[in-house]
């Protein structure tokens, strides 16, 4: 069985070619850097040539919302026609727990122009929407950083780790369409503020950080249920604490 992957070089992405070989699947790792483009469609009908199925994980290089939105509209719309053309079975996309109730964002406003894309294709699919990773924690402090402070909602989320969400990736790819979304989430929900204290202590980095309710999150105020899945989520198993030992310890 072919797999092509479509931003097969990235933290995601790269760790879905892997374990997706190592289940001896033929897969392909596609991006830019590989001669596959799928704003410019470089390379991209040769490598889709006899795919069953395609793994979405790429995004955006700008996060500016003109940008975010062009790039998953025009990169949908050539992805999904080339996946017609090469008769793919099963189309799998990485999109975001919470897109589709904060359309303030313009990030997450582009992430449902491209689930709305997939579903009206014809070609059969499975959503498969992520909480925020451990591995973004950085760059959501630093976004939110005002000189020697740090403003963050106080808002829950229940963020995950990389490498769970690769298995759920992985098993939602190997298991038939459900042309619908399935969702995945750490195994435990933790205010956005407090989560920024753990990451900033174990750094050893002495910012403050104010817990505001109205403080942004790319663009948009949060609330408990913004960011966290609903009932039934696939759950990974790493606890974020663990997470940020384990990476503390061999930075």
């Amino acid at each position: 069985m072919k797999i092509v992957v479509i931003g097969g070089s990235g933290l995601i992405g790269s760790k879905l070619v892997g374990l997706l070989r190592g289940k001896g699947h033929e897969v392909l790792a596609a991006s830019p850097n590989s001669g596959v483009n799928t704003i410019t469609r470089e390379g991209l009908a040769e490598a889709l040539s006899g795919a069953d199925i395609v793994v979405d994980v790429a995004n955006s290089p700008s996060f500016e919302d003109r940008a975010v939105l062009e790039f998953f509209e025009t990169a949908g719309r050539n992805l999904l026609a080339a996946e017609a053309a090469a008769g793919v079975r099963h189309h799998v996309a990485l999109s975001v727990v919470g897109a589709d109730r904060l359309p303030e964002s313009g990030y997450l406003r582009a992430k449902m122009a491209q689930e709305r894309l997939i579903q009206a294709s014809k070609i059969p699919y499975t959503i498969l929407r992520s909480t925020q990773f451990f591995e973004f924690v950085s760059g959501i402090v630093q976004s939110a950083a005002k000189g020697d402070e740090i403003h963050l909602s106080p808002a829950l989320l229940q963020p995950i780790a990389s490498d769970d969400v690769v298995a759920a990736l992985a098993e939602v790819t190997l298991g038939n369409p459900v042309n619908g979304i399935v969702e995945v989430a750490g195994p435990e929900k933790i205010p956005l503020d407090a989560l920024a204290r753990q990451h900033l202590a174990i750094k050893g980095d002495g910012r403050k950080v104010i817990a505001d309710v109205h403080a942004r999150y790319f663009g948009t105020e949060l609330n408990d249920k913004s960011l966290t899945p609903g009932d039934g989520p696939v759950l990974g198993s790493i606890r974020f604490a663990d997470w940020l030992s384990r990476s503390s310890a061999h930075a």
